[in-house]
C-alpha cells in the first residue's frame, strides 16, 4: 500500500473528519434523526483513517496522487 496523499490533502481530511465527528456526536446526543449521525460518524471514521495512513483507495482506479514526487 503506497502512500498517495500529500500533506495538504491529509490535513484537509483530518479537519473535515473532525468536523463530521463532532456534528455526528452532537446530533446523536440530541437524538435528532436516527440515521444521519450514523452516516456522519462513518464518513468521519473513513476521513480520519485515510488521513492517518496516507492512502486513499478511491485514488487508485483513477491513478490520482496528491503526494509530491521525490525528484
Amino acid at each position: 500500500m503506497k502512500s498517495n496523499m500529500g500533506k495538504k490533502d491529509r490535513m484537509i481530511r483530518s479537519i473535515v473528519g473532525a468536523i463530521l465527528l463532532i456534528v455526528g456526536l452532537l446530533l446523536g446526543f440530541l437524538n435528532a434523526w436516527n440515521w444521519i449521525p450514523i452516516v456522519l460518524l462513518i464518513f468521519a471514521t473513513v476521513f480520519i483513517l485515510t488521513a492517518i495512513i496516507g492512502f486513499c483507495p478511491l485514488y487508485c482506479p483513477f491513478k490520482i496522487s496528491t503526494k509530491k514526487s521525490d525528484k
